[in-house]
């Protein structure tokens, strides 16, 4: 009997998980504990995956010339890909009208303030604590910038010293392949994650929570597959030199995942599996391309952003001038890049594009109640993201002869 794949798996816990959520309703949060099993599953592996593939991606550009080239096309293509996800969400936003005459109670400072408890940090002290104090403490508490900072690091002194750091070299090697093994043993459950995690979401939110809001899920709905099918699809078809089709079908179970999952970090591990086995992207680029985009690269939330500000302003019924639109698209794009591949965390870097064009904070708490469904949307758009990302740059750098020389 031929044996269904695990995209397959995935893909029936999925309809089984709305199904029951839609049946059993909130009584569905008995299955939770599968979603909580497998969830820290993922995290138990999160960091030592992280920081051994990173290091292995680095140690094999063989130069700090080729790092710093490689990075930089890779920050420059984040954002681009968020720039244009920006402008996006902001045409959606108008297309939709999704803020026009919407019943709802206008939400107070408290419950906006309440939303925004965890903004504690500015964007300085974030930029400084990316460099750790203890990089073990980082690793413990999965803080993944602080987890990049370290590898990059390790990568780049291991590079600059040599033979003589070979065996240190090996050791991550050996790391790497130990967790990819790890990882592949904790996807065979997946299927059982992925029910215990949407299930009782979908039993969660009933159509009193959905109905006014509609408009606005279907706004960010229609700009995610907008990006996905027109961005992405391009880029992988123009500058990868690859199939569409190829391409969303390799990554779909990373995409149904980071779906139900709302979390670009729980996603990892499968889409580095998904990347290098199904869409042919070579270890050494998956490697050093997906941990990096997991945590900076966030054209979903930048999409996001773009529709929730045009919503919100209409609410109110502020109007936005032309200088305020470039500001949200400069300023959205930027909060995306900072934002931390963890659910939630897209609700409070709204907050920052609020305040970049005055409109009122206590707006986000309008969108709160919906704020799962929409994170779940944003999230499957960042890891199709970093995955075109990956396949770009992995074509761009092995058809370089340059690179192909240095390499040898």
């Amino acid at each position: 009997m031929k044996r269904i794949s695990l995209m397959n798996q995935i893909f029936i816990a999925f309809g089984l998980a709305v199904l029951f959520g839609v049946i059993f309703g909130p009584s569905m949060t008995i299955v939770e504990p599968l979603g909580d099993l497998f969830l820290r599953l993922i995290q138990f592996v999160i960091a030592p995956l992280v920081l051994a593939s990173l290091i292995v991606g680095v140690t094999s550009l063989g130069s700090g010339k080729q790092m710093l080239r490689l990075g930089g096309k890779t920050v420059a293509f984040f954002l681009l890909t968020s720039f244009v996800a920006v402008g996006i969400g902001l045409s959606m936003g108008y297309l939709y009208q999704p803020g026009t005459n919407v019943e709802i109670a206008e939400p107070t400072t408290e419950e906006a303030e309440e939303e925004v408890d965890e903004l504690d940090e500015s964007i300085v002290d974030i930029l400084i604590n990316i460099v750790p104090e203890n990089p073990f403490a980082g690793l413990a508490q999965t803080e993944m910038l602080q987890i990049i900072f370290f590898a990059l690091a390790l990568g780049v002194g291991i590079l600059l010293v040599g033979e003589k750091a070979e065996p240190v070299k090996k050791f991550f090697d050996g790391l790497a392949e130990v967790m990819f093994k790890v990882t592949s043993g904790i996807m065979m459950v997946a299927p059982l994650g992925v029910f215990g995690i949407l299930a009782p979401v979908v039993g969660e939110y009933g159509l009193e929570v959905l109905l006014p809001l509609i408009m606005v899920i279907v706004a960010v709905a229609t700009g995610c597959l907008l990006h996905i099918f027109a961005v992405y699809a391009s880029i992988v078809k123009l500058l990868g030199k690859i199939s569409p089709i190829k391409f969303l079908k390799g990554m779909s179970p990373a995409f149904l995942f980071a779906f139900s999952s709302a979390s670009s970090a729980a996603t990892l591990p499968l889409s580095m599996k998904n990347a290098q086995e199904n869409v042919g992207v070579s270890k050494s680029t998956s490697s050093f391309v997906l941990p990096f985009g997991a945590t900076i690269n966030m054209d979903g939330t930048a999409l996001y952003n773009g529709v929730a500000v045009v919503f919100i302003a209409q609410f109110y019924s502020e109007s936005l001038s032309a200088l305020d639109i470039v500001t949200v698209m400069l300023v959205a794009t930027l909060a995306a890049i900072g934002t931390a591949g963890v659910p939630g965390a897209g609700l409070i870097m709204l907050t920052i594009t609020l305040a970049a064009v005055g409109l009122p904070l206590e707006g986000i708490a309008l969108v709160a109640a919906i704020d799962r469904i929409l994170d779940m949307m944003r999230t499957a758009t960042n890891i199709l993201g970093d995955s075109a990302c990956a396949v770009y740059i992995d074509r761009s750098e092995h058809k370089d002869k340059a690179f192909q020389d240095e390499a040898a």
